[in-house]
This record gives C-alpha cells, structure tokens and sequence, in this order.
C-alpha cells in the first residue's frame, strides 16, 4: 500500500516538499497528543517518528523534519494508514498516522510553532508558524511548447468547467513531486502560462518523474477535491499518464 507526501502539500498537498508549512487545527475545540519519541527514520520525502503515547506505541509520518529521540511533541489532526508499505524503507508498517506536521507546544497554548522543519536547501527554521495555507508557489520564467492535441495550463483554469471529467494532455516543468500519498504520486507542473493568477497544477500519477523534468501528461480533470484533513484543490489531473 503506498501514500503520496502532504502532501502537504502535498502534501497540499499538499504538497509536501522541505519547505512545505506544517497544518495547524482551525477548531479551538481541539484534542491534543503528547507524545514522546523513541525512534526516528528518515526518507527522502517524510520523517518516521516511532511515538510513545501514554503506554502505546505508535509510528507518526510528517514531512521533513529534524528529530531526535527523546523530544516531545502535540499532535491533533491525522491520517490512519493500515498496512503501509514504504517502498524506499522497504518496510510495511501495521499503521502509521500521517500528520500535517507536530508541534513543539500544545495547540490553543500559544501561536502553535513547527517543531524544527527544514527549509529550502535544508536549513532549519526553528519556530515557524502553522498555517492551513500552503506556501506560496513561485512563478517559473518558461516557455513551454503547448503539445500537439493539448491545452495550456491557463486554459484549463480559465475553462475548467468546460474541462471536467474530460482527458486532457499537458506539457510542462515539473516543480515538485511527492511519492506515495495515499496511492499516488503527486507533481507540480508549470508551462509558464496563467490565468487569475494561477499557473500551478497538481496532478497525480502512477508514473515517476523529478523536480526540472520536462514531461507531457495525459489525464482526466477533476475540480474541487476534497480529500479532508485540509487538502482540497479547485482543479487537478487524477491518474495521468507520463507521455
């Protein structure tokens, strides 16, 4: 069984990449999980807590982060995953719980604070804010060549009732990509075209690519998907097709 990264992100979806904010709960009616780490793993996209709660024991998953055993943490809001297999751990873990992220106090003590994420370029930002809003996406300067049969990416904004449940193909630079959340492979793409200010598109595929790729994708749009959790995109591609 696999799992996408927000992922965030990645996800939120989230996207979920080393500079992607944590989540903090909106309700002030909120539980909060203090838990005290006994093991961390990392991989390229997540880090594994193995978490003490009380007297159970547990695996946590947020996206990168620096942890060490012996930290305390509060969580609130998360994903249960039965039967997970990390491909790159070569693990299938009994459950994990996917987080948002942990934060080192309590939630509704104070201005909830991320427990040491790291950055761009993986410089630790101690001390950083949640937020329900994923960072701001930057604006490519490209140009890409729109491929034969298919439409840009302020096109597909712009119309995108005109688009739903209808297969489209896109060709673009790939932005971020998120392996395995909740089956998928999740990528940012960018062709350097935009409409209202939109000019990033999520979409989930069974294929690999990687940050700087430059790839065509054919799949069917899907708009207003709400995957709870606070992951919910106005528009994306499900289950494209790498050309």
């Amino acid at each position: 069984m696999k799992i996408i990264s927000i992922i965030i992100g990645i996800f939120a979806i989230i996207p979920v990449c080393k500079s992607t904010p944590f989540y903090a709960p909106d309700s002030k009616n909120i539980s909060n999980h203090k838990v005290l780490v006994t093991e961390v793993i990392q991989t390229s996209n997540y880090t594994y807590l193995h978490v003490k709660e009380n007297d159970t024991l547990k695996w946590l998953a947020v996206p990168s982060m620096q942890a060490n055993a012996g930290d305390t943490y509060y969580y609130s809001e998360g994903l249960p995953m039965k039967l997970f297999e990390s491909k790159e751990l070569h693990k299938t873990f009994d459950e994990v719980l996917f987080l948002g992220g942990v934060s080192a106090e309590p939630f509704g003590s104070k201005p909830a604070v991320a427990a040491n994420t790291l950055g761009v370029g993986g410089e630790p930002k101690n001390n950083q804010p949640y937020t329900r809003k994923a960072s701001p996406d930057v604006k490519k300067n490209i140009k890409i060549e729109t491929p034969k049969d298919g439409i840009t990416i302020a096109e597909l904004f712009s119309k995108k009732d005109a688009y739903v449940g209808k297969t489209v193909k896109i060709k673009g630079e790939v932005t971020k990509f998120n392996a395995e959340i909740m089956n998928k492979n999740w990528i940012h793409l960018q062709d350097g075209t935009e409409a209202n200010g939109k000019f990033d598109l999520i979409i989930t595929s069974a294929g690999t690519v990687k940050a700087g790729d430059i790839v065509t994708l054919e799949g069917k749009v899907a708009i207003d998907k709400d995957f709870g959790y606070g992951y919910k995109f106005e528009i994306m591609i499900e289950d494209a097709v790498v050309k």
